[in-house]
């Protein structure tokens, strides 16, 4: 039966092993928050090092509508994105799409271990601070989703010394600028 099954789907334990350690920028994890009654989404995509978070709200959780929207929010930091670690949910079965477009390779943590993408598990329990599990989605403008991830980018971390993952993230693109 290949109904439950995501094709071509490269598991968490193919990732290389430097990755885990946190020491560079360019390794994102994937993940959807749902809103009231399963309707709408909001896409969030968090990197790893410096916990920088790019989101948007789709219609519906399809994989077309889930990838379009990554892709869309990565174009920009195409130049940083390297991996992308998704959950088992069927919204990332056009991992592929991705891939292609953002010149990515994607992986897939292992069923019921959240654990593997804590970054975006963390991230999406302060996204709930703004939008609670009762809240339905279609009250929730694009601005509203640009204001959210503009705070929670601009808050300082421990994990950070009390550094911003915008900081953190930004610092990282200027290095490699001046490397060049």
């Amino acid at each position: 039966d290949r109904r439950g099954q995501i094709p071509n789907r490269r598991p968490l334990s193919e990732r290389p092993a430097h990755i885990e350690g946190r020491q560079q920028v360019g390794h994102w994890e994937c993940d959807t928050v749902i809103g009231a009654n399963h309707k709408q989404a909001i896409v969030t995509v968090v990197e790893r090092k410096s916990g920088y978070a790019v989101m948007a709200k789709v219609s519906n959780k399809t994989a077309d509508l889930v990838g379009a929207a990554i892709i869309e929010a990565l174009n920009p930091l195409k130049a940083r994105v390297k991996t992308l670690t998704y959950d088992n949910g069927k919204e990332f079965s056009g991992h592929a799409e991705i891939d292609k477009a953002l010149g990515s390779t994607g992986y897939f943590a292992r069923p019921f271990a959240s654990w593997e993408r804590g970054s975006n598990e963390n991230f999406n329990g302060l996204l709930r601070q703004y939008v609670p599990k009762k809240r339905p989605m279609a009250s929730i403008t694009n601005e509203e989703i640009k204001m959210i991830e503009n705070r929670l980018n601009n808050r300082p971390r421990k994990r950070l010394g009390f550094r911003t993952p915008a900081e953190v993230f930004h610092q990282s693109l200027s290095r490699v600028a001046l490397r060049a």
